[in-house]
This record gives structure tokens, sequence and C-alpha cells, in this order.
């Protein structure tokens, strides 16, 4: 086998295609080219490697990649290993509302100890960011925690946030046992269906025997108050501990309804520079939870 096709189809496999691959490449290569040498190596081998669309391997497809990630997945951190890079770069994943309120001022304290820090940041939910630990793109993940992660993935519960119904600053309702009475003839905004906050709120409705379908869903929870603020509906949302309501909206606490569970994932033994910020999470979860 040709090494470099080899190793072009480390990528592909890896990225899930050839246009994502094309993105991915650590050196500047067309789509034509690769898709050129590729069917090289499928010529070379006897053997068709993966469907184009959708994209899904062979069984011999899988088991060429079987034989090629471990080295090939390996390549950069070795090499910067060996440059001294990796002592001080940290890939982090987490919830937008994390790396936006709670990340920068983490990452000044962090700075202090690894004063060449490199980053790279990534916005995930719980699958994205399993998915990014699998493919060895990140060293840690902040995310809610829905269940148990993927086998091979550890994890660690660092706060449980409230579940809130974000009203008009002007609304009536004073309860959000008061709002759930009137699940008729209020619009609830919240996330898509899939999301871990939208499956614990539906969990909490069950449980009192209430059904509140969704008028307008949000792709974020950044989306959510300034439709409600515009008086578009109620929606759901979480509020930290210490935290305040966003502008023109008031909180209203779901007592009762389940939390969501703010965790920790990661695999293996994590470098230095990512278990010296866990320690500050622990420790900035520790502070919010006895705020």
């Amino acid at each position: 086998m040709n090494i470099h096709h080899l190793e072009l189809f480390y990528f592909i496999a890896t990225h899930g295609g050839i246009t994502e691959a094309a993105r991915k490449m650590p050196y500047g290569i067309q789509q034509p080219a690769i898709s050129a040498q590729i069917l090289r190596l499928e010529e070379d081998l006897g053997v068709k490697l993966f469907q184009r669309r959708p994209f899904q391997l062979t069984p011999a497809g899988r088991e060429l990649y079987e034989f090629a990630a471990p080295f090939f997945s390996r390549v950069q951190e070795t090499s910067e290993r060996l440059r001294g890079e990796t002592a001080q770069r940290l890939r982090l994943a987490a919830l937008t509302t994390i790396l936006r309120d709670h990340f920068p001022n983490l990452l000044v304290r962090h700075r202090r100890r690894f004063p060449h820090l490199k980053l790279r940041l990534h916005d995930a939910n719980q699958a994205m960011a399993e998915a990014l630990l699998k493919k060895q793109e990140i060293d840690l993940a902040i995310t809610e925690l829905e269940g148990k992660p993927a086998r091979g993935i550890r994890s660690e519960a660092l706060l449980q946030v409230p579940l809130v119904l974000l009203v008009p600053e002007n609304h009536a309702a004073k309860s959000a046992r008061e709002m759930l009475k009137r699940t008729a003839s209020e619009l609830l905004i919240a996330l898509p269906e899939n999301e871990a906050l939208t499956k614990l709120f539906r969990r909490g409705l069950a449980a009192e025997e209430l059904v509140w379908p969704t008028s307008i869903e949000a792709g974020s929870l950044e989306l959510v108050a300034p439709y409600v603020a515009a008086g578009f509906g109620v929606a759901l949302s979480v509020l930290p501990p210490g935290g305040r309501a966003p502008t023109r909206t008031r909180a209203l606490p779901l007592r009762g309804f389940p939390k969501l569970v703010v965790a920790a994932l990661w695999t293996g033994k994590l470098p230095p520079i990512a278990e010296s910020f866990l320690e500050l999470l622990r420790l900035e979860a520790r502070a919010l939870r006895d705020s």
C-alpha cells in the first residue's frame, strides 16, 4: 500500500467523508486529488473501502481503519510532544454558556501557571463532546450529563443546576406552579426534544400528568431570553446558583423537577495541564454550590 494513500483514507474515515477530510488535512490538498488517490488505493487493494453517500465504511474499510488509526491518530500528538508543545496545549469542549460565562476567568487563572497556554475551544453538548473525545480531538469536556457516558469515557459530576421558566418581567405569574396551571394558554419556547434539558422538563411534566407542547424551538439557550422579553412566550431554561435572569425577564424555579447535571468528561489519564484545569473547575463548582 502507498502510505500517503493510507493516510488520506484515515482522514476520510475519521471525519466522515472526502469533503470533511479535505478541510481537516494538516497540509493543503484538493478534494479531486483525494478522490483520485483513494480510487488508486481501492484499485490496488481490489476492494471498495466506503460508500460515498451517505458515508459508511465497508467491512474491508473498517478493517483497514482499525489497522491505520492507532498510528495516524497519534502522529500530531507525538510530534508536538517531541517539540515540547503538548505540555502547554489544552483542548476543551463545553456548552456555550459555560464557554462564555465561566471559562474566560478560569483560563486567566490557569494561564498564570501555564504562561504559554495554547487553547482550542469547541462548543459541544454531551453527544458531540463524546465524539470529540473518541477521536482524541479534545482533552476535557464540561457539558450536561444524561445517563452514563459511552464506554471508555470517564465522568465526574460537578454541579446540579435547577430548571426554571423564564417569563417577561411584567408577567402576572408569581411561581412556576402557577404557570403550569396555564399551559393551555401559554406558548412554550424550548430547546429541541432530543436535548437533555428538554428531556428533563418532559420527565417533570409527565410526573405532574401535564402536557405542554413546544411552540418555538430554539437552537441554543442564548436565543430564548430575547424572545421571552419580546413577548413571544415562556421559555424553559436553567439558572446556575447565584445567577440572575436575563434582562427584561424573570426566572421562576421549577421546584420538584429533575435538575440538569453538569459534568466533566475525559478519557484515559489527563495530561497535567488538563488535570490542573479540572481542579479549577472543581473549585468553581464548589463556590457556586456554596453561593
